[in-house]
């Protein structure tokens, strides 16, 4: 069973960074598409960056765009996601996951990723 953990949540203000980290155990993330994910309170969860298997292929939400970026490294098995100049409608629970099939391009649909972390929470004040 491969498990996903995040870290590098916080409580940061506007205009700030963060830096999270989605670690796997328990298994490889080499060839899968990774995701990143949020869910504000009382808002349905959305898309934020998507990286290919091999970090070549990479999308953003239009929201998170020139100011987020998403990075791998196969070798340590972690998924980062650097975020820069904060809003406070950043705000939510961050989640990373990993693509149900090996060596596919993942899409912005979270039904297309099969593991999971626990998340990670990010609150931007003003």
């Amino acid at each position: 069973q491969v498990q996903l953990a995040e870290s590098g949540g916080g409580l940061v203000q506007a205009g700030g960074s963060l830096r999270l980290s989605c670690t796997a155990s328990g298994g490889t993330l080499t060839s899968y598409s990774m995701a990143w994910f949020r869910q504000a309170p009382g808002k349905e969860r959305e898309f934020v960056a998507r990286i290919s298997l091999s970090g070549g292929g990479i999308y953003y939400a239009d929201s998170v765009k020139g100011r987020f970026s998403i990075s791998r490294d196969n070798a340590k098995n972690t998924v980062y996601l650097q975020m820069d100049s904060l809003k406070p409608e950043d705000t939510a629970v961050y989640s990373c996951a990993r693509h149900r099939t090996p060596f596919l391009l993942g899409s912005t649909s979270e039904s297309e990723y099969g593991y999971w972390g626990q998340g990670t929470q990010v609150t931007v004040s003003s």
